[in-house]
């Protein structure tokens, strides 16, 4: 029987073979079938030290050591290669440096790392791990040229230490190494690595962005894996995304929906423009374009809910070429599917969000205490390209982008990201069930919640998911029938929760749920109960969590997002809507009649303050007035009080006198979202129910009083969802 050792120097320029025998005599096949990688063929049977080391079975140990000692040299740092021993996952296979096909994807320089699959070729800054070039269909960068290198593909944290001031991480590796590598596939990673000896100046956190490209795909994927260690000092995250910025005079069609998709103003558009209330948002006075001049640019106009912000991106017309972000899951994404977040605007800009305090505020981010360890994969997102034969095909980019969607949604989990951090479908479980309304003033039967959104989120209160960040959330949407399927769920420990449309509050499910790998949960019936005290005496509004159905007025002539002109459906993305309140309004404060008038005409979408003039803003008081039979039913009434939106404000409730002292109710001081400054028509869910003794209430004509009593300035206020008052208990 033949022992043999072989020994691989892993070397800049090829690999050198030594094939080790512990016998006398090499047969002629095996030396013929080996002799090619062998630097000195083992050809010669006499030969010097090679007959030796086959004859003498002693030197044996002393070559297997010399072999082992070779091999270490596959994972020594070789001009900023760090070499991992071969990961063996899913489908792929390690390669060493002497396949063909790899070298011809990967190269490097003292500065770049290039990768190139015959379709795009990328090449990142070492070690830092930035793009600063996409060459795709003859155009030799896709991203700005006139931008630095370090501002054209990033990564980007802002983090503070608790009570400090905001710092902007940019995330630049300082190690570089090749993850895998076979005919099809390359994965590369970029490591920032923290040590507490870096003192404050630094986050406490390690970083791990890795790239993969893959032989026959038009794009390639981002991911990163962000970890805290136990023991590291506090510190709070409040933004995490990848950014892209293309070249000025290629990139000016941006799509985000099919209802939202134009050709865009130029970065130096808006730096000729007019400031208006706030940096982002900018009047263009001097447009190169002159179909753009009096129009409003501002990026928060073109904002998408998480779970509709799958795809978006810009096109070139010559030649007709499409960059796109495809986000094929939300998981990795956070505070729910309702979410609000920036997409692509002006720059050109693309962005994939992952964590931000945008139409939420900061308890929206990621505060991690004194010594919590964390860890959490985001993405992977596909930066998807293509290109159309001519210009007149350059639209079709988008229906194509979408199609790629559709395939990446149908692939994910992805099977092929080496970290072991993320997890493929086999080490996923799934939840299942059927989810029912039990309202009796509506329905003495069970009503199914048709189209209700159901998820998996952190274990925590009815509703606390809107304000989760840390770790991972999975939504599905229930059928006609309320059935739901949640699949391909992280093992972990959840809570299951849901809000349903049509029904005020939030429901979760009793006891929390386990996923392990490969588990299958059928939960029996669920039944929610939403919040109600009695039957409903009168209602504005619908209860789901938007400010869409009021009454949303046209802008100022002067201040118009042609975009949305003769969009109903995002009318509301408008700039300076809030200043139309005191227009509508001059002399008195809104008044509305319950049985006259109709909330989608008389019934603003935002209760904000009165603008009177030199940044001076005043409260504002609205009214309910309503018919009612004192006696009817004696008891205690409630109002049910949902809100979508609150930004610095307190709601203030008073029946029948305006002038209560204190008032009968009051929320306090609610809300960061910031929603009605940036066009947004919902920000964070709040439910309040107000109960009224009947004694507050008289005979024939009553009046509710809701005053937003902060004012400090114009964007303070609140959008409501759905108000309902209650009658006693029947």
């Amino acid at each position: 029987m033949h022992k043999f050792v072989f020994m691989y120097l892993n070397l800049p320029y090829g690999v050198v073979v030594l094939l080790v025998y512990s016998c006398n005599k090499i047969p002629p096949p095996l030396s013929q079938n080996y002799a090619g990688l062998l630097i000195s063929p083992v050809k010669n049977q006499s030969a010097g030290w090679l007959k030796m080391a086959f004859n003498l079975r002693q030197w044996r140990w002393v070559l297997g050591a010399f072999a082992m000692l070779a091999l270490f040299s596959l994972f020594r740092d070789d001009q900023g290669f760090a070499r991992t021993p071969p990961v063996v996952r899913r489908e792929l296979r390690s390669v060493s440096g002497r396949d063909n096909t790899y070298n011809q994807m990967l190269s490097k320089t003292d500065n770049q790392v290039v990768l190139n699959n015959g379709l795009v070729q990328l090449t990142f800054s070492y070690p830092g791990g930035d793009v600063i070039g996409i060459k795709y269909k003859g155009i030799d960068n896709l991203l700005e040229i006139k931008n630095q290198p370090s501002n054209r593909g990033y990564w980007d944290l802002v983090w503070n230490k608790p009570g400090g001031k905001d710092s902007v991480d940019k995330l630049q590796g300082t190690r570089f190494k090749v993850v895998t590598a076979t005919a099809d596939q390359i994965e590369i990673s970029f490591t920032k690595t923290y040590s507490p000896s870096l003192g404050n100046d630094t986050v406490p956190l390690n970083v791990d962005k890795r790239y993969i490209m893959q032989r026959g795909r038009s794009g390639f994927y981002a991911y990163a894996i962000f970890e805290r260690l136990e023991g590291w000092p506090e510190v709070d995250m409040d933004q995490i995304r990848i950014v892209y910025k293309l070249q000025q005079d290629k990139f000016r069609y941006m799509a985000i929906s099919d209802d939202r998709k134009r050709v865009m103003p130029t970065a130096e558009d808006r730096a000729n423009g007019e400031p208006l209330a706030y940096p982002e948002a900018v009047l263009l006075t001097n447009p190169s374009n002159p179909d753009f001049r009096g129009e409003v640019d501002d990026k928060y106009q073109y904002s998408s809910e998480d779970k509709d912000n799958n795809v978006h991106g810009w096109i070139c017309e010559d030649p007709a070429v499409g960059f796109w972000i495809i986000t094929p899951s939300d998981e990795f994404r956070t505070a729910g599917p309702f979410k609000q977040d920036l997409t692509s605007h002006v720059g050109p800009t693309a962005l994939s969000m992952f964590v931000s305090t945008h139409y939420a505020g900061k308890e929206v981010g990621m505060s991690f205490e004194d010594g919590e360890a964390w860890k959490k994969v985001f993405g992977p997102v596909f930066i998807y390209l293509n290109s159309a034969p001519s210009s007149n095909e350059s639209l079709t980019l988008w229906e194509n982008a979408k199609e790629q969607l559709v395939e990446e949604v149908q692939r994910w989990p992805y099977n092929f990201t080496q970290s072991e951090d993320f997890l493929s479908s086999d080490q996923r479980g799934s939840v299942a069930g059927q989810l029912l309304v039990r309202d009796r003033y509506r329905n003495k039967r069970l009503i199914w919640a048709s189209s209700a959104y159901v998820g998996l989120a952190a274990p925590g209160n009815a509703g606390s998911w809107q304000k989760e960040s840390k770790g991972y959330q999975f939504w599905t949407q229930t059928n006609k029938q309320g059935y739901f399927l949640i699949k391909d769920v992280r093992p972990g420990n959840y809570s299951l929760y849901a809000t349903v449309p049509g029904f005020i509050g939030d429901y979760k499910y009793e006891a929390n749920i386990t996923i392990e790998p490969g588990s299958e949960i059928k939960l029996a019936d669920l039944t929610y109960e939403p919040p109600r005290n009695g039957p409903t005496l009168w209602e504005i509004g619908i209860p789901d969590r938007s400010a869409a159905e009021f009454n949303i007025p046209d802008p100022s002539p002067t201040l118009m997002n042609q975009l949305y002109a003769n969009n109903h459906t995002d009318k509301f993305r408008q700039y300076g809507l809030w200043e139309r309140y005191s227009d509508l309004y001059p002399n008195h404060d809104l008044i509305y009649t319950v049985g006259t008038d109709n909330y989608r005409d008389d019934w603003f979408f935002a209760h904000v303050t009165r603008n009177t003039g030199n940044q001076t803003y005043e409260p504002t008081t609205w009214q309910i007035q309503f018919q009612h039979n004192k006696g009817a039913n004696p008891g205690n009434y409630t109002l049910q009080l949902a809100l979508a939106s609150a930004t610095n404000a307190e709601v203030q409730v008073r029946v029948n006198d305006w002038s209560a002292n204190p008032p009968h109710f009051t929320t306090g001081l609610i809300g960061k979202d910031n929603a009605i400054a940036r066009h947004g028509i919902h920000g964070l869910y709040w439910l309040f129910s107000v109960g009224l003794p009947s004694d507050r209430l008289q005979e024939g004509k009553n009046t509710i009083y809701l005053t937003q009593s902060r004012h400090k300035t114009t964007f303070d206020g609140v959008m409501y969802d759905y108000l309902r008052l209650e009658g006693p208990p029947q």
